[in-house]
């Protein structure tokens, strides 16, 4: 056999093994990555700060180094295997996506994105990273939040995506960046509960739609698991209540649940996604449909996990309170060089596979 022959076989034998594995194993990660603005104006948008000569001195140096920062911790949490879905809050536009997967290392490994464009005044936005072998993209829609107080600033958009994975079951991401607690927690509370009333009729839309929905939520709420957004609105239930169900008896197929929602995680007060004066928050969320929490199904959570990755460089030290908080890239105007105020989560999908893309 000739040597060409020989490197062909060997490349189609790497990839088959890889497919095989990633069959196995789907991890899906969230990830708010803080500011991540490209260094030129948008006119329309109010991203001032980030330009050169502006409050944050935000220089192109800067700029390529956060894309280095983000690209690391993407890589780190997909550990052996890359995540096959990644969804990122705080970017700014298609522009920055473009050179994230284009000008880094995440080049060789198959991403693709889609990205909403939201009336956010500051001109973030939500976007989600699959790996093309993993996810096939069908479609993407987003989904305006029409805040009913007067001048409430515009919110970010949801943005929805539907892929088929590697046994051809479809799979629907939602991306979310609920509208943050500034201005005070209680005052804020309406535009959190508006915004999980639009997500959760696009829920059961899709729920009265399909036969079986295998749908996933991610994204920053800026809530805890059980504020009243989140276990009222969304009605994102705690996956303590799964021993109750008995699988012949109760189809809780068209219920969601909190991965972050449960007895366990409660109990750990040293444990979440967000530090605030001296206090952990979960505010970073996975929600998923009951059918994936069944371990019957084609798709399901492997052990119904979710995990927080707070790798040693992603942490500093806190001086005013104690123990470690997340290494951000700046502290006000100052830069601090690091990665983000929020740690990134993630879960991993187990797929039966029964057939291909």
């Amino acid at each position: 056999m000739s040597g060409r022959r020989v490197f062909i076989l060997s490349l189609y034998l790497i990839i088959s093994f890889t497919e095989i594995v990633s069959q196995n194993n789907l991890r899906v990660m969230f990830y708010n990555v803080e500011n991540l603005f490209d260094t030129s104006d948008n006119p329309v948008k109010d991203d001032n700060d980030f330009l050169p000569d502006g409050f944050m001195n935000w220089t192109p140096w800067k700029y390529r180094k956060k894309l280095r920062n983000i690209t690391s911790v993407i890589t780190a949490v997909g550990g052996m295997h890359s995540p096959a879905l990644a969804g990122l809050c705080e970017v700014e536009n298609d522009s920055v996506m473009h050179d994230l997967i284009n000008h880094s290392p995440l080049w060789a490994q198959g991403y693709d994105y889609v990205i909403t464009d939201s009336p956010d005044i500051r001109g973030i936005n939500i976007a989600l990273l699959y790996q093309r072998h993993q996810f096939k993209l069908l479609g993407s829609t987003e989904y305006e939040i029409k805040l009913k107080e007067k001048n409430r600033r515009p919110t970010r958009n949801i943005l929805h995506a539907t892929g088929l994975i590697i046994n051809s079951d479809t799979l629907d991401v939602f991306v979310c960046h609920f509208p943050s607690r500034s201005g005070g927690e209680k005052e804020t509370e309406q535009a959190r509960i508006e915004s999980a009333l639009v997500l959760r009729e696009r829920v059961d839309s899709l729920l009265s739609k399909r036969d079986i929905a295998n749908i996933i939520i991610m994204g920053d709420f800026n809530d805890q698991p059980d504020d009243k957004s989140m276990s009222e609105s969304l009605q994102a239930s705690s996956i303590d209540i799964l021993s109750e169900y008995k699988l012949s008896e109760i189809d809780y197929d068209k219920e969601l649940f909190n991965l972050f929602r449960s007895s366990d995680i409660e109990k750990d007060r040293d444990k979440g996604t967000y530090k605030y004066q001296g206090k952990w928050y979960i505010n970073d969320h996975i929600i998923v449909s009951g059918n994936l929490l069944n371990p019957k199904s084609p798709v399901n959570v492997k052990n119904n996990e979710v995990n927080i990755y707070n790798g040693d460089f992603l942490l500093e030290d806190d001086k005013k309170y104690y123990g470690k908080k997340p290494f951000r890239t700046n502290l006000g105007p100052r830069y601090n060089n690091g990665f983000s105020d929020h740690l990134p989560i993630y879960t991993d999908l187990i797929i039966n596979p029964h057939s291909a893309i």
